[in-house]
């Protein structure tokens, strides 16, 4: 048993003495956590926004809800206000892009467009981040408007697997690697 205790105390003590006093702190901690996690579902949502047919993007689950078009165009519109408040850029309307674009072709280029955007926003640095603007009214961190991003597309995700899933579809978080 004590060898067992040893060797686990070892293996986890090599990472911490790779590392020095002298070691600068990483300078976006916070937004790379936040940024991986943006990356992987906007990346789901843009491979989703692809794979559904052109045909498929009226579709509507019930009455109540948006269609797959349109939920396509509020996610677009909703990264390029979220972003462009983060890179303290002018803000366009939140349903800019579902209000415009109604093709498929032109959804999935604004979704690719509105997530180029927050690529940058999400390379900034912890520093970057920290600074405040105005958004809904009220002063608030870069930070927490790219944490709102990614919570909002995980939210919306959500929508698409269920419609992907009600279409006989398999959505991009359950396909096989590639």
């Amino acid at each position: 048993m004590s060898r067992i205790v040893y060797l686990a105390a070892l293996i986890c003590a090599a990472p911490l003495a790779a590392q020095t006093p002298d070691d600068p702190p990483p300078t976006n901690f916070a937004v790379s956590a936040v940024g991986n996690a943006w990356h992987g579902v906007a990346n789901y949502i843009q491979r989703a926004a692809e794979q559904v047919p052109d045909s498929d993007y009226d579709y509507r689950p019930t009455p109540e809800v948006r269609t797959f078009g349109e939920l396509i165009g509020h996610v677009a519109g909703s990264q390029a206000m979220f972003c462009a408040a983060a890179l303290g850029e002018p803000q366009p309307a939140e349903d800019a892009v579902e209000k415009a674009a109604h093709s498929k072709a032109d959804l999935v280029a604004a979704l690719k467009a509105s997530s180029e955007s927050c690529t940058r926003a999400y390379a900034q640095t912890d520093s970057q981040a920290r600074a405040k603007v105005k958004m809904f009214g009220q002063e608030m961190s870069k930070l927490d408007i790219l944490v709102m991003n990614a919570t909002h597309d995980n939210e919306h995700y959500g929508n698409i697997v269920t419609y992907m899933r009600m279409k006989g579809m398999v959505p991009p978080s359950s396909q096989p690697a590639r």
